[in-house]
């Protein structure tokens, strides 16, 4: 009886299930990603199963972690596509990050404000009296609130600058 050889690891195809539980995702996920172009089969069987090579693995775990830095698909199929044109992915890849930061900065100020703001009416309405249940007002509390629109951060810096 002949034995047949393993492949290492690296060189052995996976089926899709294989590929999603070594990488920790769905299969859906797997699935989905091969229809955004992230990931493709190496090969395709006549039976339609599909397998796929370390260069999926790669690109897989490449995806998980540009989503713990928050990247969105759109934004790695960019990085990804970079790549496959031949070029640096790296300086827009720091193009992303300094914009990710920026927006983290508009709405950690944006946060802050409300803060502000909540703990100051606290404080207003500590010692107010409750509505009137036969009044009209559905609450005195909200209604005495201003509409007024809110600061951007860039406003901020902009009113600190000059």
């Amino acid at each position: 009886m002949k034995k047949t050889r393993e492949l290492p690891v690296q060189d052995r195809l996976l089926k899709i299930g294989e590929l999603a539980e070594q990488v920790g995702v769905a299969i859906g996920t797997v699935r989905y990603y091969e229809t955004l172009g992230l990931i493709e089969p190496a090969h395709r069987a006549e039976s339609g199963y599909r397998y796929y090579d370390a260069e999926a693995v790669r690109r897989l775990k490449f995806i998980r972690k540009a989503q713990t830095l928050q990247f969105t698909l759109a934004e790695i199929q960019q990085v990804l596509g970079l790549r496959h044109q031949g070029g640096s992915a790296c300086p827009l890849v720091q193009d992303l990050l300094e914009q990710k930061i920026a927006h983290l900065e508009e709405q950690i100020f944006q946060m802050q404000n409300l803060k502000n703001s909540l703990e100051a009416y606290r404080t207003q309405w500590v010692d107010k009296p409750f509505d009137d249940p036969r009044n009209q007002q559905l609450c005195s509390l909200i209604e005495a609130v201003p509409c007024k629109n809110t600061l951007t951060y860039r406003e901020h810096l902009n009113d600190a600058d000059g």
